[in-house]
């Protein structure tokens, strides 16, 4: 897995105000952070831009713009943070390639105990039968 640079240029970012409860404070400060990436625009390597857009992720829009909306913390330096890392995770979600897997087969002492276990599982249920004399 190659490391992802992301240039936090091409990133937007707008301060809003939070939503939910939070007394006064939310209703006269701006700490909310709606954190806008460009996929398109971007200087990410293409491959993990077209997996990016292929991604079927609720804050990736139609056009390819992705929208985070970080309000969980208290001051708008945090949220910014909390944006940029949620972005971060996205991207490096893209950016990863599963291991092709290579078809093996069990070994013949693996298949021999299982055999055996199974035939000792059946020997066991037989043995749960009506008692005859």
């Amino acid at each position: 897995m190659s490391i992802v640079v992301l240039n936090e240029s091409e990133v937007e970012f707008t301060a809003i105000r939070a939503q939910g409860a939070g007394g006064q404070n939310v209703n006269k400060v701006s700490n909310a952070v709606h954190l806008r990436f460009d996929i398109g625009a971007s200087s990410l390597p293409d491959d993990i831009k077209e997996k990016l857009l292929a991604m079927r992720d609720q804050r990736i829009s139609s056009d390819g713009v992705v929208v985070i909306k970080a309000q969980s913390h208290r001051s708008l330096e945090r949220n910014r943070e909390d944006g940029l890392v949620r972005l971060r995770e996205l991207i490096a979600l893209a950016a990863f390639v599963q291991k092709s897997r290579r078809p093996t087969k069990p070994s013949r002492s693996a298949q021999r105990k299982r055999i055996e276990s199974k035939i000792k599982r059946g020997q066991v249920k037989l043995q749960r039968g009506r008692v005859s004399e």
